[in-house]
């Protein structure tokens, strides 16, 4: 059912750009808006602005830009719809909604599906953990012995899949999904006879959220231990449209505030071992949960903070997790610390075992930057022998290597110094040498001498543009004009019927308008042309479109257009801190708006000057060619005044 207009301009009315966008993305303030890496793209310094003001987000790398909704659509892949609903439950707004029928439930798309069916399997599996004898006996009980209390348990919406084998499957089918559908999602498998089972029958369940809190997936826990090894500890959602292990961690819904907060991340391994930390009340903790740690999840992090400490198993597996993770996490510019616990212990464990404030205690005063931690672990190793020694350098150089910040590089080469007590100056150059070789790789020349001589190519020849119509760049100010200032109220002086000078309040929109329409001048581009209609009609009824109207429009091309023009990377304000203050458009708007109409019509009438001329030179009969010269000169004089008015010397 589609969701009345009136909501959903309350809907985007109400939700707060920079709080939307401030669950995804580290913010911070500058000036009057916010700025923060950008979410689409991979950068190193913030391009991706948040202007509460207009509601509105733009990033000047990547060009992406909208409201509230279209962020969450971009960002979390939701339908329109989908994003919608979110923001109404953010911001507590009824939407009335009714049973959807067979017919329409045919017609969600297979994204939607996807997103339904998680949370109709999430709420049976709270529900039988609860609510059934064998959930309260067999999962809750087992949850508890292990130590945790009912508000974790109840928060992460951990649940139980009962024994019997076919139990969610005949569940779901009983209410109207398809068993083929449930195999493709994950939750049943196919026997050889055509019959259905449960893939996670008697398990404890960890659904997988998403950063809107959508379940994407689930993770299930066999309780028994399987001697043969027949069945796996841990069974997993297989990948879907919306879930993708690479990309995803477990527990980064109820971290992120955290880690904004706090400004770091702590990086476990498995579920346990997040609800653990989060019941001692550390928050900021999620997990690589089913997959080793991969560029896609650091980059996840990144959106909230540039710290990692790594909170690994004290055994060699746990160790060498450490170590495989500290590359890709520097290469990405962010600063990471080791933890390594006692051999006996995981998180799980070891938060089980103390309180709170004695873990705390242990994360601070055990937390090593890698290079301490990599030249102790790898020292261990080589003893005194001279070539392991040598392998132990030249391993900790490697990773020092892909930090991009060379500030940091010369950090990390002094503290390597310290530890190994080497030369700083024979560690820089086995440092620049690498450097070197990957500067020749990235060139293709891996293996080949680099001349002193610049290498000169041939210049490519630049594509033509397209060709744009007389005025487009004046026509796109008047039109950001209409988009800023279009309700503002200007004053100009006109004379009456007596020819008395009066004066009279006019909207900048009414104003450009008029002035267009006296001279018959309509815009050429077709995106612009729908704008200068828009104001043009809505004039008529004295009831101007805000800014949102144009943001949060049906018309892609419309709202495109409408974010570039109303956001901009320059700032002004910056210069107040120095107590320079500049003089700004709106200032002095009547002024802006003249001089904008006075460009625009130049330029129209530079193109009938050329096109005039061109007819000139084509033309032989005489009398055709005194009309053509007579009508260049009133095309000359008009722009004489135009220029002369903007103070333009024409230069022929």
């Amino acid at each position: 059912m589609p969701i009345p207009r009136e909501t959903v301009d309350q809907i985007l009315q109400t939700a707060r750009i920079e709080e939307v966008v401030g669950e995804f993305v580290t913010l911070k303030k500058r000036g009057a808006n916010y700025i923060g890496l950008c979410p689409f793209h991979n950068e190193k310094t913030g391009s991706f602005n948040v202007n509460p003001a207009r509601n509105i987000f733009k990033c000047f790398g990547c060009g992406k830009g909208g409201d509230s909704a279209k962020f969450l659509m971009e960002h979390e892949h939701l339908t329109y719809p989908e994003a919608l609903r979110y923001l109404a439950k953010k911001y507590n707004i009824q939407i009335e909604e009714k049973e959807l029928s067979p017919e329409e439930l045919m017609a969600q798309t297979e994204r939607e599906k996807m997103f339904n069916i998680n949370a109709f399997a999430d709420k049976f599996f709270v529900d039988t953990l609860w609510n059934t004898d064998e959930g309260k006996s067999v999962g809750l009980e087992y949850f508890r012995e292990r130590g945790f209390l009912n508000p974790i348990i109840e928060r992460f919406h951990l649940g139980y899949s009962p024994s019997k084998w076919e139990a969610f499957t005949e569940h779901a089918k009983q209410n109207g999904y398809n068993p083929e559908f449930l195999e493709k999602v994950g939750f049943c498998i196919k026997r050889q006879n055509g019959e259905y089972y449960d893939r996670y029958h008697g398990r404890v369940m960890f659904p997988i959220h998403n950063l809107t809190g959508k379940v994407i997936g689930f993770g299930g826990r066999i309780l028994q231990a399987d001697p043969e090894k027949k069945l796996a500890k841990y069974q997993n959602s297989p990948e879907s449209e919306i879930y993708q292990k690479k990309e995803t961690l477990y527990g980064i819904y109820f971290a992120k505030g955290a880690i904004v907060n706090k400004d770091e991340c702590i990086l476990v391994e498995g579920y346990f071992d997040v609800l653990r930390m989060h019941q001692l009340g550390i928050e900021n903790v999620v997990a690589s949960s089913g997959t080793s740690l991969t560029i896609e999840q650091i980059r996840l992090v990144k959106r909230y903070t540039r710290n990692i400490t790594m909170l690994y198993d004290g055994d060699a597996a746990g160790l060498h997790a450490a170590l495989r993770g500290t590359d890709m996490i520097l290469a990405e510019g962010m600063n990471v610390r080791v933890v390594v616990l006692p051999p006996e212990h995981d998180p799980d464990s070891f938060g089980k075992e103390y309180p709170t404030e004695e873990v705390v205690a242990y994360l601070q005063k055990n937390a090593k930057d890698f290079v301490r931690f990599k030249t102790e672990l790898l020292l261990k190793d080589a003893a005194n022998d001279p070539i392991k020694r040598g392998q132990v350098v030249r391993s900790i150089v490697e990773t020092i290597s892909v930090v991009p910040d060379s500030i940091f590089r010369i950090s990390y080469v002094k503290e390597t110094s310290r530890l190994l007590d080497m030369p700083e100056e024979t560690l820089m150059m086995e440092l620049n040498k690498l450097l070197r070789a990957k500067f020749k790789k990235s060139l293709g020349v891996e293996g080949e001498v680099i001349p002193d001589e610049p290498i000169i190519t041939q210049p490519q020849e630049k594509p033509e543009e397209e060709t744009l119509p007389p005025g487009y760049y004046q026509e796109q100010d008047l039109v950001r004009l209409l988009l800023l200032y279009g309700s503002d109220l200007v004053t100009i002086k006109r004379l009456d019927e007596n020819d008395q000078e009066v004066e009279e309040q006019l909207s900048v929109a009414q104003l450009i308008i008029d002035d267009l329409i006296n001279d018959e001048i309509r815009f050429s581009d077709p995106v612009n042309l729908k704008i200068f209609n828009i104001f043009d009609q809505a004039l008529n009824t004295n009831e101007l479109p805000n800014n949102q109207f144009f943001t949060s429009n049906e018309d892609e091309q419309m709202v495109n257009l409408a974010i570039n023009l109303l956001t901009t990377p320059h700032k002004l304000d910056q210069w107040e801190k120095y107590e320079i203050f500049v003089k700004q458009e709106q200032d002095h708007l009547l002024e802006t708006v003249q001089d904008a109409l006075l460009r625009y019509k130049d330029q129209i009438i530079d193109a009938k000057q050329r096109e005039i001329q061109k007819k000139l030179k084509e033309e032989e009969d005489v009398d055709n060619q005194l009309i053509l010269l007579k009508e260049k000169k009133h095309w000359d004089d008009l722009r004489l005044q135009i220029n002369s008015h903007l103070g333009i010397v024409i230069v022929k």
